[in-house]
């Protein structure tokens, strides 16, 4: 399934006291990796921000003032997203706002159109008990957010597909994963998909401290399981070569 990373900035923190989309940013993976193909918007919400919301995005409204409303770019984003599955991180916030968006412009539910998948439910289910925002898990999982001095749609569309990357890293990174070389149309006949639009991958690699951990973890295991484990029976050391 074609993916695509989204991200938007808002004049506040609840779309139901009216607040706007200002800004959308999305990143295409293909394969699972950038195809470069990027979607970005800033538009004119016909708002006041709210306290400290331009502060976070660098946004103001006389920057906005000449940008389309989204009414006016709907079609076009309906267009790239349509039959993709949208990566959001706190999908509820961003899906809230662009939901209200859709009905404001007459476009009925933008969650007719996508699959959408949270990547903050992921990183509770994965890291339960810990702090998940963006910033965090760049943290935890070796991702480079150095050039993160203000939230943007796009950078920050940028920086969570390289930490959907390292989250959900596994058979699909070494080559089990099936790839999706050729796509079907809506007609139903199968393109071909041109591999050289790809993006270096991505790579990640253990920390230190996370190899520390799992050395800890595997020692408990040992423990609690006693003479069950096979650590007596361990298989010999492999020859020199």
């Amino acid at each position: 399934m074609r993916q695509i990373i989204l991200d938007t900035e808002t004049t506040g923190l609840e779309w139901k006291k009216g607040n706007r989309v200002v800004e959308i940013g999305c990143v295409e993976l293909l394969e699972r990796r950038p195809s470069g193909n990027n979607f970005h918007r800033y538009m004119k919400p016909d708002c006041d921000f709210e306290a400290g919301a331009a502060e976070v995005t660098g946004l103001s409204l006389d920057f906005l003032a000449d940008k389309p409303r989204f009414d006016e770019i709907v079609d076009e984003f309906l267009a790239y997203v349509d039959g993709a599955e949208l990566i959001i991180h706190n999908a509820s916030f961003d899906m809230g706002f662009l939901e209200n968006e859709m009905v404001l412009a007459g476009k009925g539910r933008l969650s007719e159109r996508v699959a959408v998948t949270d990547t903050l439910a992921m990183a509770r289910e994965r890291f339960p008990g810990q702090r998940n925002s963006l910033d965090a898990l760049c943290k935890r999982l070796g991702v480079d957010n150095s050039h993160r001095q203000l939230h943007g749609g796009l950078l920050d569309a940028q920086i969570l597909a390289d930490v959907y990357i390292a989250l959900t890293s596994g058979q699909e990174e070494i080559g089990f994963g099936q790839p999706e070389a050729e796509k079907a149309s809506a007609a139903g006949t199968m393109q071909a998909f041109d591999a050289s639009v790809l993006l270096p991958r991505p790579q990640v690699v253990a920390t230190a401290s996370e190899l520390e951990a799992h050395e800890a973890r595997l020692a408990k295991l040992r423990k609690k399981a006693g003479h069950a484990w096979w650590d007596g029976d361990r298989a010999p050391e492999p020859e020199p070569a």
